[in-house]
């Protein structure tokens, strides 16, 4: 018996890895988050196994659920939004997994902020304005931030921050970021993205809470800021250039040495 961790992706079923879906679709036991896991997604199961929502259901009760797969042999796949490694909750449950001895397996997911760029047709980082992400969040009711992983901190970067479980402070986030970036950087917020009802609002830093607070938008979302959401007179990457020379592609048709 083995529970395999999957992530789910931003929430579109195509969106799913094909590892994801056939490990669903062998697992008689599944447990995903309900509040973000569309019931689409659960079309992937085998007839009859036995769907658990974990939504109402804390860390104990979670275990538990393993523990009686694991008592029956039975396989579960237990399903998280976007990709396991970030945000995710996932490492105090496998925690509990190695106390007891059971198996698991992680299957990573598409992130947040991979599907937001894609709905933005935009890369995140361009040659000589951006070359770094910065995945953060602020501090919550949850979780507080570690000593120094600050916005402020980050921000001094100047590159893309991906802000999650942070557009409830939109404005508080905004005021903290404009020092380093200035009133007119880009910046977005985009919610429940690759889902049917999708919103992607496009602004600066001056704008972009009041866009946020008209739209009714408090969860489901991820902000990004910085140069890269918005430069048109970016440099080419050497990549493609004709007379960069490089292993597979030699400028003189000789190979590397």
């Amino acid at each position: 018996m083995t529970v395999h961790f999957i992530g789910a992706g931003p929430g579109a079923p195509d969106l799913l890895t094909l590892r994801g879906r056939d490990l669903l679709a062998r697992c008689p036991v599944c447990l995903y988050a309900g509040a973000v896991i569309p019931p689409a997604m659960l079309v992937h199961c085998p007839p009859g196994a036995r769907l658990v929502d974990t939504a109402a259901l804390d860390l104990d009760a979670i275990e538990r659920e393993f523990a009686q797969a694991h008592e029956a042999g039975q396989d579960v796949a237990r399903l998280h939004s976007g990709d396991l490694s970030i945000y995710s909750a996932v490492a105090e449950q496998l925690r509990r997994l190695r106390k007891r001895g059971i198996p698991f397996t992680l299957t990573p997911g598409v992130p947040a902020f991979a599907a937001a760029a894609a709905a933005l047709e935009r890369e995140l980082t361009l040659p000589e304005v951006a070359q770094s992400l910065v995945i953060t969040r602020i501090s919550g009711r949850a979780s507080a931030m570690p000593p120094g992983e600050s916005l402020e901190r980050f921000a001094a970067i100047g590159t893309t921050l991906a802000i999650h479980l942070a557009v409830h402070a939109i404005e508080r986030v905004a005021e903290r970021l404009l020092p380093f970036y200035g009133a007119d950087c880009p910046a977005v917020v985009a919610s429940r993205v690759s889902w049917p009802e999708e919103r992607v609002l496009s602004g600066t830093l001056s704008t972009i809470a009041g866009l946020v607070v008209r739209a009714g938008i408090e969860r489901m979302a991820l902000v990004l800021v910085g140069p890269a959401l918005e430069a048109p007179g970016f440099r080419n990457s050497a990549l493609y250039d004709a007379g960069y020379r490089r292993r597979f592609r030699p400028a003189d048709n000789r190979d590397d040495p």
